[in-house]
């Protein structure tokens, strides 16, 4: 595997060079693929913490499988340049806390890949599920899932269309905004790298925030899209549970990574309807149960493990939903 240059922008579907972590693909067999990434030791956003800088965001390990997802369908499985792909779940599992160790120099990654599903209609194949094991410097950091689909540019047109229309929204959506809440109570340095409101906590212990859209990010919003974008939904309950778990005690700081997720989306996200983010009670050790709902409906439910990375055991910690 080479890690001299990057894949080309247009086949992870990132418009800035900066923004695409995969170098390499090979294929080995029908469903069997290997990916190559190399993981900046600095980036705006995944490395913006007020914790120890000295490990990756596993969010950035997930965002190099992300990426994935186009390789293998457009280099591998001939779906067109242009097709719009959405996803429909996404889960991770950090295997071993200790390779995600940052060096003096970029990390380099392989990421063997492997279709597990594919799904069909008359037509022939609109999606994948895809398996991923992530390895670097011999050790196995990351294991990960994602199914997803595509469609053609007018297929997705008119079911957009159709959608926003029956929401009463015009044509082209225009982001809500709001005040952020202040950066450092999500861990951040970085007061635009905060994605949602001061959260409040109801009566019945759940906590509530609303997420900010900024179409204007250069990580999350790299292009335009004409919704929330996944990764941004993850972000935006990541960070509503860090604020839970250290009101609730179970962490010391917003600082903690995120060792264990499943997300499930449910519909789509718009970004000109307010989008509320929930979490449940938090209680020691176990998950925490979060959640994205939009006009009445639920468009995400995610469950999530942070860990401290001070402390070794607690980040080493099996999530109790194995991703594999």
């Amino acid at each position: 595997m080479q890690f001299t240059r990057t894949l080309p922008r247009e086949l992870v579907h990132r418009a800035a060079l900066a923004e695409v972590f995969l170098t390499d693909a090979e294929r080995h067999g029908e469903d069997d693929f290997l990916l190559a990434a190399q993981l900046p030791r600095r980036h705006a956003f995944y490395h913006d913490t007020l914790g120890d800088r000295a490990r990756h965001d596993p969010m950035l390990l997930l965002e190099a499988c992300r990426q994935g997802i186009y390789v293998v369908a457009h280099r591998y499985l001939d779906v067109p340049l242009g097709h719009k792909f959405l996803l429909r779940s996404v889960e991770f599992e950090v295997s071993d806390p200790e390779a995600l160790a940052c060096g003096d120099h970029p990390t380099q990654a392989v990421v063997a890949t492997r279709v597990e599903h594919r799904f069909r209609n008359r037509s022939g194949p609109t999606g994948l599920r895809l398996r991923y094991a992530m390895t670097i410097g011999g050790r196995e950091a990351l294991h990960a899932r994602i199914d997803y689909s595509w469609m053609s540019p007018s297929a997705w047109a008119r079911m957009r269309a159709g959608q926003r229309g029956a929401l009463g929204l015009p044509e082209t959506p225009v982001a809500l905004s709001g005040r952020r809440v202040q950066a450092a109570r999500v861990g951040r340095r970085d007061p635009d790298n905060a994605v949602i409101t001061a959260p409040r906590t109801d009566p019945d212990g759940t906590r509530t925030a609303r997420l900010i859209p900024d179409t204007g990010h250069p990580t999350l919003y790299d292009h335009w899209v004409d919704h929330v974008p996944g990764m941004l939904e993850l972000e935006a309950l990541r960070q509503l549970a860090l604020t839970a778990a250290v009101d609730a005690g179970t962490l010391p700081a917003p600082t903690a990574l995120p060792v264990g997720l499943t997300a499930r989306f449910r519909c789509f996200a718009e970004t000109d309807l307010p989008l509320e983010c929930r979490t449940g009670p938090v209680l020691p050790g176990a998950d925490i149960e979060c959640s994205l709902h939009q006009s009445g409906n639920l468009a995400a439910e995610v469950r999530l493990r942070l860990a401290d990375p001070a402390t070794t055991g607690a980040l080493a910690a099996p999530a109790a939903h194995s991703a594999v």
